[in-house]
């Protein structure tokens, strides 16, 4: 018996896919298809896919072309399942002519000449794409439009911001830059909020009344009742509104919590959550103090969102501790937030006006998981026990610090196929302790 193996990612499964699998399965008597993993396909910049790895193996198995179907995971993998299923030929489409060559060593190379003038990415392409607007200040932009590149289905189109920090390439490739935020919202489809925290109910507020999907820069607001108004709102309007903490769309981070919660390290007793940079603040220009984002809102959400992730939302007690460089604005160089629950404890540590290791450590009964600094932004992160031979480490692509898989879950949200990452509970936790912090509820302030 001939056996064949071909791979494929099979988004919008389409006739020149089902042709390329009936070709491959006319080589020989056994047709063995490799569905590349959602992880896998975003270390390649496949970041566009539409369909869920479930989506797209269904798919393959309904065309009954194959004989059986397995998930490509990592890199190498083809070597092992040619050794594996004892293959005798490997095919893929021939826009792969010569890459695949040095798999002759271990069965029959073959490449396949492809349908022509059919393609995902031209299907992809050819769905309406999303208009977005951005309004706002932060450096954030400039991450955000370069991030948006490699997502398929949406557009940057405006920009209403006063930031004289944003590259000049970012602006030269938007059609619309204006301070006229009425203007951008009548020419787009959604926006991304990243204005000031102060701005954002407002920003929000006004984008949704007017029919717009908004993804807002978290806090979504600074207060709970606003944050609960706003949610509220879009729902009745049938319209998407997202928090957008990009930590929490990370390859590294997801497994992390997934770890954490199945058990791995035992019962969690404690989390502590580090997150600061330092900055240079001129406490004289009122200015330039109105528009910075103080400390607890820079890295407030981000530094919560393992602790009400792992222990909950609502802890039993919150004491928060801050050295405050400037009242009238309520600007913290440093906050230190302290909770308590019936079963555990957490810890997070925010800064602009002061450095530390910005580690995660989760501890358990039966051991703890360690993520290095910026744990923010890792790719991995290491289970550790008291018999060190039983630790391990994992490793995860990081691309785009978690901002193309924050579009993407956006994207995916307003065309109802996706769920939310970050829940609107657990958004209104977030402006619950900011609303804390800014009405002076359990803060107690550094000399």
């Amino acid at each position: 018996m001939t056996k064949v193996i071909t791979y494929g990612t099979y988004d919008l499964l389409h006739y020149g896919h089902i042709k390329l699998l009936e070709r491959a399965k006319a080589l020989g008597d056994y047709l063995i298809v490799g569905v590349t993993a959602d992880d896998f396909d975003r270390t390649r910049g496949k970041i566009n896919v539409q369909q869920t790895l479930m989506e797209r193996v269904e798919a393959v198995r309904q065309t009954g072309i194959a004989d059986e179907i397995i998930v490509e995971e990592y890199e190498g993998q083809k070597i092992d399942d040619i050794k594996k299923y004892g293959v005798d030929i490997f095919t893929v489409g021939s826009d792969w002519r010569g890459k695949f060559d040095y798999l002759n060593e271990f069965c029959k190379v073959v490449y396949l000449d492809r349908t022509q003038g059919i393609s995902s990415s031209e299907i992809r392409a050819s769905k309406s794409e999303l208009r977005l607007g951005i309004v706002g200040e932060s450096s954030v932009i400039n991450k955000f439009v370069r991030e948006s590149s490699y997502v398929n289905g949406i557009k940057i189109i405006g920009i209403c911001s006063n930031n004289k920090n944003c590259e000049s390439n970012v602006f030269e490739k938007i059609k619309l830059i204006t301070d006229d935020y009425h203007l951008l919202i009548e020419n787009v489809d959604a926006v991304y909020v990243v204005s000031h925290p102060t701005r954002h109910y407002s920003d929000v507020k006004e984008a949704l009344l007017k029919g717009k999907h908004v993804l807002c820069e978290s806090p979504v607001s600074l207060s709970v009742s606003e944050t609960e108004e706003l949610y509220s709102l879009a729902q009745s309007k049938g319209l998407i509104l997202v928090d957008a903490i990009k930590t929490a769309y990370s390859t590294a981070y997801t497994r992390m919590i997934l770890l954490a919660k199945s058990g791995k390290i035992g019962d969690i007793v404690s989390v502590d959550s580090v997150c600061t940079s330092l900055r240079d603040i001129d406490y004289s220009n009122s200015d330039q103090l109105g528009r910075v984002w103080n400390s607890i809102s820079s890295w407030g959400p981000t530094a919560l969102l393992p602790i009400f992730q792992l222990l909950g939302e609502k802890p039993d007690s919150t004491r928060i501790i801050s050295r405050i460089g400037n009242k009238e604005h309520s600007y913290d160089e440093f906050t230190k937030l302290s909770f308590e629950y019936a079963a555990a404890v957490a810890s997070a540590k925010v800064g602009k006006g002061v450095k530390s290791e910005g580690e995660l450590i989760i501890s358990g009964t039966k051991g703890y998981i360690y993520v290095p600094a910026p744990w923010w932004k890792t790719d991995y992160f290491e289970i550790r026990f008291e018999n060190e031979r039983e630790n391990k480490r994992y490793f995860y692509q990081l691309e785009g610090e978690g901002i193309r898989n924050e579009i993407v879950s956006f994207l995916r949200l307003i065309e109802h196929k996706g769920i939310r990452t970050i829940s609107e509970s657990l958004s209104i936790a977030i402006s619950g302790i900011m609303e804390d912090f800014h009405t002076g509820k359990t803060v107690k302030e550094l000399k």
